[in-house]
């Protein structure tokens, strides 16, 4: 009977699954920071992915000895959930190609993620995915590792729906500094931190777009970093103005201090994570046919957003109903 299948199987049968990512992607360069990354991961559990930055983080002329270190904790002991991902230098970069090689050669199998900055089209993506797919083939990998590609060039923004087709591809990253540089003064500085980043239209229309593309294309839009270290207040709101406003389902962190109130923005409340659980419990007793709660009526159109609200939930810490945890999460 379809009442004992998973929601996912009977709700989304035929489609491409959607990427259930956790709803923090946390950014460290340096092998001490990376290491504290970790620990806290091991602390909160898989809430958050770690990205090693072999772009930013590597220092000019030790770029192989960076992509060797990150391999090495990518593969470590620390990296206890599987949730870490690395970031390779742009397309233009003349190490781009010993990244891959490397991280790939070296911790493919478990590497979460292989995140792409600065494509200017989507051939550069095109091109980029299929150095990766060759660098696994000789590695004997048994796996695709998902690239997820930062937008942040006039050309990204300018291919994004045929960037987010492109198979592989698993989440858009909005690349707001680039972004705004990219406009030579056009744009101020204060549409790179709030309220500027969500009021400015030209900032505003490159994040609609991103998210309207990925969600299109079942891909995970992620919002931009906040710049904001001290003010967890300041970071929380951006993270719920990215979520309610603008349709973004992660975000990037740059300091551990960000990652909880992050999480904290992007899950849905308690209230909401209940009724989820009580629509959909429900509804696999009826066998997924339409249903009564509330008051209200429900079938599939409304079961597949609770089951997306209720796996949002599950995916960012919220504690759930015990029977909808055993049934749907175990």
């Amino acid at each position: 009977m379809s009442a004992r299948r998973h929601p996912a199987e009977v709700l989304f049968a035929g489609e491409k699954p959607f990427p259930a990512l956790p709803a923090v992607d946390h950014y460290a360069g340096a092998e001490k920071l990376i290491r504290k990354a970790l620990a806290l991961q091991q602390e909160m559990g898989p809430l958050f992915d770690v990205t090693c930055d072999c772009e930013d983080g590597a220092p000019a002329g030790a770029e192989a000895a960076h992509a060797h270190v990150c391999a090495a904790l990518v593969t470590g002991e620390e990296n206890r959930f599987g949730r870490v991902g690395a970031r390779i230098h742009d397309i233009t970069h003349p190490r781009w190609r010993q990244d891959v090689e490397i991280l790939v050669g070296e911790a493919g199998a478990r590497l979460a993620f292989l995140t792409l900055p600065k494509a200017r089209s989507v051939t550069d993506v095109a091109s980029q995915i299929e150095v990766l797919r060759a660098a696994e083939d000789r590695a004997g990998l048994k796996r695709r590792i998902p690239a997820h590609v930062l937008i942040e060039t006039h050309g990204a923004l300018r291919h994004v729906w045929q960037i987010a087709a492109l198979e592989g591809v698993e989440s858009l990253d909005f690349g707001l500094m680039d972004f705004v540089s990219a406009h030579h003064g056009a744009i101020p500085a204060s549409a790179m931190k709030s309220p500027g980043q969500f009021a400015h239209p030209l900032v505003a229309r490159a994040k609609c777009e991103i998210a309207a593309a990925a969600l299109a294309h079942g891909v995970v839009p992620s919002h931009n970093v906040t710049t904001e270290l001290r003010d967890t207040t300041v970071v929380f709101d951006d993270a719920r103005r990215a979520r309610q406003e603008f349709g973004y389902l992660r975000m990037w962190s740059i300091h551990p201090a960000q990652i909880r109130p992050i999480l904290d923005a992007m899950q849905p409340s308690f209230a909401e994570a209940d009724e989820a659980a009580a629509i959909l419990l429900a509804a696999r007793a009826q066998d997924w046919a339409p249903i009564q709660h509330a008051g209200r009526l429900h079938d599939r159109a409304s079961y597949r957003y609770y089951w997306d609200l209720l796996a949002r939930a599950h995916a960012t810490g919220v504690e759930l109903p015990q029977q909808a945890r055993a049934l749907f999460f175990n």
